[in-house]
């Protein structure tokens, strides 16, 4: 009778979660092979000896709105304050390849995400941060590739040698497809371009990680935690397969991959996922790949909170929940850590949510305790049993993905994304049930609730501001430079050349973003969505 009223509680990963736990639910987890010492494999409790007690995570924060010049005063803003890394915003005519003088962009110049054109866009976003102290997280994945490239001649205009420049680029483009959907080209030469930028900086650039694989997306648009590490390292496991193919060597790449996760949802399911999801991507990158060396081993991670979590209605209870997703983050042992806002369930961060978030972050690392011991949590019977309970679920939906015929057929073929469809839609049908608690939405509503948030309204005159500035730089810039520089970039992409090179030096010439991307169209084609989706 008593257990009864205990009810029945399931976690999101569909794992049950008993009143009790004790000894005899880790009698399988054996130390050395499945726990192990930080900084040590397989990793579960962090890819350092002493994690935050030698120096704490990275505090990064989404920022980048309207011009580059705006944009640059928030990044310096965030940097007065305390910010020791940056997190770069491209509106979506940028994310898109389309220049903000374009028909398409109209309505969107600015809006969420900093407008970028071309080098000179980038030259000022940049100005007075030096390249050589600041990392910087670029948020692109369709023209990734012609991003990084102007950050590179950025960096190389400051004098900072490509060898010593530190800094991440999404550049997943597999998971676009899943989520976000600003992809550009087909699935082929998509991942062709991915390949050129992570041979390339293997080579030339090799403290960046050029591709941020992006479990974070994939999770918002609805999958559940074990949907999430399970389809983010099956894309990272299609990305290695791919550079191999051209000949580099695992150990001279693979460590500078690194993973952006989601966290929302119950604090011990997203300590132990990451948890098992750092164990398990070290078993992999030995074991499947063959690595030697430890530190390719190690997954690296970028995990600070996703809007998935947050809610419109009583928007300051997003204070409380982005503190505990701080928490979890630091918790399971993450890189970098970089917070939503509370802000962000209607609009791009505004500054007093941004210092808001900052704040978060310092008093977790300074007040509280969090960089006192490594990985805290070890030994908890919960914890530990959780850890290997989602380790075995991530991996049976590994194998699910390769007996449809790996990740990249899945994702071509649209198998993925109605799967990710589906989930999203039983979250929400939980919701609106009442099934799935969310405090002010679902429980404890208050229907005359005053929502005082700040919005990011568009602002027409970025486009008209954008619009002359194009047209001045096309008139100034060597015209003739430009072309032949376009002109090489098409003969590249129809051969099986490296295009980094040729990206730079169009970079260089001061070709736009939008007539990069049209000779790479023109080349490879646009993407179409699998009908049924």
């Amino acid at each position: 009778m008593g257990d009864k009223k205990l009810g029945e509680v399931v976690l999101e990963s569909g794992i049950k979660v008993k009143p009790i736990y004790g000894p005899e639910d880790v009698a399988d987890v054996d130390f050395d092979r499945d726990i192990g010492e930080p900084g040590a494999y397989p990793f579960t409790r962090g890819i350092h000896k002493y994690m935050y007690r030698y120096r704490p995570w990275t505090m990064r924060q989404y920022a980048g709105f309207g011009t580059p010049q705006e944009s640059n005063q928030r990044f310096r803003y965030l940097i007065e304050h305390g910010q020791n890394a940056l997190n770069v915003a491209f509106d979506l005519p940028s994310q898109m390849g389309l220049d903000s003088d374009a028909a398409l962009a109209w309505g969107e110049v600015g809006r969420v995400g900093m407008a970028v054109d071309s080098l000179q866009d980038m030259e000022q976003a940049f100005e007075g941060i030096s390249l050589d102290k600041i990392s910087t997280s670029l948020t692109i994945n369709g023209v990734a590739a012609i991003m990084m490239a102007m950050y590179f001649v950025v960096a190389e205009k400051q004098g900072v040698p490509l060898g010593e420049l530190r800094g991440t680029a999404q550049n997943d483009i597999l998971k676009e497809y899943i989520g976000r959907g600003t992809w550009i080209f087909p699935v082929e030469p998509s991942i062709r371009l991915i390949g050129d930028t992570i041979e390339f900086c293997a080579e030339h650039v090799p403290h960046y990680y050029p591709v941020s694989v992006c479990g974070y997306h994939i999770r918002e648009s609805g999958a559940n935690p074990v949907q999430e590490i399970a389809y983010a390292y099956a894309i990272a496991s299609a990305y290695i397969e791919h550079v191999r193919e051209r000949g580099v060597d695992v150990d001279d790449f693979v460590a500078r991959l690194s993973f952006n996760f989601d966290i929302w949802g119950n604090i011990f399911e997203q300590v132990a996922k990451f948890r098992a999801a750092r164990r398990l991507w070290a078993r992999i990158v030995r074991d499947k790949f063959g690595a030697t060396d430890p530190k390719a081993m190690q997954m690296k991670m970028i995990a600070g909170g996703g809007g998935g979590g947050l809610t419109i209605e009583q928007p300051e209870n997003n204070i409380v929940r982005g503190a505990y997703y701080a928490l979890i983050s630091a918790l399971s042992g993450t890189q970098t850590m970089a917070l939503c806002t509370y802000d962000e369930a209607y609009t791009i961060p505004t500054e007093k949510a941004a210092l808001i978030g900052l704040r978060t972050m310092q008093i977790l690392a300074e007040e509280m305790g969090l960089c006192d011991t490594v990985d805290p949590l070890a030994g908890s019977y919960y914890v530990e049993r959780l850890t290997a309970d989602l380790e075995n679920k991530i991996v049976a939906e590994m194998d699910r993905v390769e007996e449809l015929g790996g990740i990249v057929k899945a994702i071509s073929e649209g198998i993925i994304q109605r799967e990710v469809a589906r989930q999203a839609y039983l979250y929400e049908r939980g919701v609106q049930s009442g099934e799935v608690v969310k405090v002010g939405v679902t429980k404890y509503r208050i229907e005359e609730d005053e929502r005082d948030v700040e919005l990011h309204e568009y602002r027409p005159e970025h486009a008209e501001e954008k619009t002359r500035r194009l047209s001045e730089l096309r008139a100034q810039r060597d015209g003739a430079r430009a072309s032949e520089a376009l002109e090489s970039l098409r003969r590249a992409a129809q051969g099986s050349e490296n295009l980094m090179p040729y990206i730079m030096e169009t970079v260089r010439a001061y070709a736009t973003v939008g007539e990069m991307t049209s000779v790479l169209k023109d080349v490879f084609g646009e993407f179409e969505e699998p009908v049924g989706l």
